[in-house]
């Protein structure tokens, strides 16, 4: 089956309002209209399928086998990053994830735009990665999509939501329950909701791992 969407814009999106129209005589999703052609539902039920079935019940240290599945989908997926089993990504070929990068358990990657976890950064548990939301001053209720990306070392903790067309710069940190709907500045620790900053955090080496 053909895949339609590429990986940096989906289909139907207009590139110049970031707004994905309704399927099927442009009927708004307000009176049950599809977001999405049916060519492109069938191909995400089908990966769905296939997480569920080869990878959600897998092993913690059976990360080979759910980066191979997601690559399979499109994914770029270092051969360090992780990926938790519980974890629900919306579209693979719209997430790229650098070396020891981590999708913790339970994670939510609504990736309609792009996302990019950059190396080293955690994003852990039941915590949302959410590109795209609907415009609620068009009277069709149109899906928009901005692409997410989680910076070098940064650190999206614990339940934290981090909305469209947000940076989470390098080292950055937001915090557990924390909503960004802003840019995070590099090395910055965030919290709260919105999130706002408390303090600075001191830039960290990498450690070199043999695993690279």
């Amino acid at each position: 089956m053909n895949v339609h969407l590429p990986r940096q814009k989906p289909q139907g999106l207009d590139h110049s309002l970031n707004r994905i129209p309704a399927s099927g005589a442009n009927r708004s999703p307000l009176v049950g209209g599809a977001t999405f052609p049916l060519s492109h539902r069938l191909t995400r039920a089908v990966w769905q399928v296939a997480w569920f079935t080869l990878a959600r019940w897998s092993p913690s240290p059976l990360h080979p086998l759910r980066r191979g599945l997601l690559r399979l989908f499109g994914a770029s997926i270092h051969k360090t990053a992780i990926v938790r089993s519980s974890a629900t990504i919306w579209w693979p070929a719209n997430l790229t994830m650098g070396a020891h990068a981590s999708l913790g358990p339970g994670a939510i990657c609504y990736n309609v735009a792009p996302v990019t976890i950059d190396d080293h950064a955690i994003v852990s548990q039941r915590a949302h990665l959410c590109t795209a939301s609907h415009d609620i001053d068009d009277p069709e209720f149109p899906l928009r999509a901005r692409p997410i990306q989680i910076g070098k070392k940064a650190w999206v903790a614990a339940e934290s939501f981090v909305g469209p067309g947000v940076a989470v710069g390098e080292g950055a940190v937001l915090g557990a329950r924390g909503v960004a709907s802003r840019n995070l500045d590099p090395w910055t620790v965030y919290a709260g909701n919105p999130a706002k900053p408390v303090r600075n955090r001191k830039p960290q080496q990498i450690v070199q791992s043999s695993s690279r």
